[in-house]
């Protein structure tokens, strides 16, 4: 399909970095007030529906108004419960381990070595990952299966995401549970169901600028490094070295998948 905007798009493309460096500036000024970096993994939900309205607002009169308001409420959703869950689940603790150990290396002042290392590239993470919540606003004609397969994929992830971690939750919260590994419920088909979700609202995401060839070119890159993080950089790799030394943990591995649901290997 052709005729999409370029110009009106670049456009968008400075709104969304701006919109996306605001939240975490903001953020960068709250946790300096209170000494507590974690609050960033908050502002990470935050910063994509900061994103994505601000894109539904600058492309009015472009694109098709049902799909720009399809993958706007899409993103919200996904982006506000993430940051709700993340600030539920961080209510009363300290610093992240994470965080702490960064900064102990920090060469000068702590926080502006947390302000580059940490906020501005969330920052730009957020606005490159955003590219296909930001490109389908623009695309032209009226939705379709590409659209529709999109919300499918999305409905799939926020189901892995969301109860993924409320069984997580409810496990922790029995004291009986403390020092195991949770090998119930989705985890029991994968190791990942949180990571697992996210992949799929991203990639579902990206299925909303298919109906343009240009749109969809741009954004693949979003669901591209989305994967890549999840599956090689500071998702799965790094969760399973923190849990590596825990007593059962080789064994769940052993018969957990990895990533993609699967049913479970049985006990030996």
């Amino acid at each position: 399909m052709s005729g999409f905007p370029w110009a009106a798009f670049a456009q968008n493309l400075g709104f969304a970095a701006g919109a996306a460096f605001a939240v975490m500036l903001v953020t960068f000024a709250v946790a300096v007030r209170k000494g507590l970096h974690r609050i960033v993994d908050v502002a990470w939900g935050i910063g994509f529906t900061a994103v994505a309205l601000v894109s539904f607002a600058a492309s009015a009169g472009e694109g098709d108004d049902v799909r720009r308001v399809l993958v706007t409420a899409l993103t919200a959703v996904w982006g506000l419960r993430l940051a709700a869950h993340i600030a539920r689940r961080g209510r009363g603790h300290g610093e992240d381990p994470r965080y702490d150990a960064m900064l102990a290396k920090a060469p000068g002042n702590r926080d502006l070595y947390a302000l580059r290392m940490v906020y501005l590239l969330q920052g730009a993470l957020v606005w490159l990952v955003s590219l296909p919540v930001q490109a389908a606003q623009y695309v032209p004609g009226p939705v379709t299966g590409f659209a529709w397969a999109g919300v499918a994929l999305w409905v799939c992830g926020l189901f892995f995401e969301a109860v993924g971690d409320a069984q997580l939750a409810r496990f922790k919260r029995d004291p009986a549970n403390k020092g195991k590994v949770m090998d119930r419920g989705l985890w029991s088909w994968t190791r990942h169901p949180n990571y697992f979700g996210d992949f799929c609202v991203w990639w579902g995401l990206f299925l909303f600028t298919c109906d343009s060839g240009a749109a969809a070119a741009v954004s693949v890159v979003s669901p591209l490094v989305m994967s890549y993080l999840l599956t090689k950089g500071s998702g799965k790799p790094m969760m399973e070295r923190h849990m590596a030394q825990r007593p059962g943990f080789a064994e769940y591995v052993a018969r957990t998948s990895g990533f993609f649901p699967l049913p479970p290997k049985p006990r030996r």
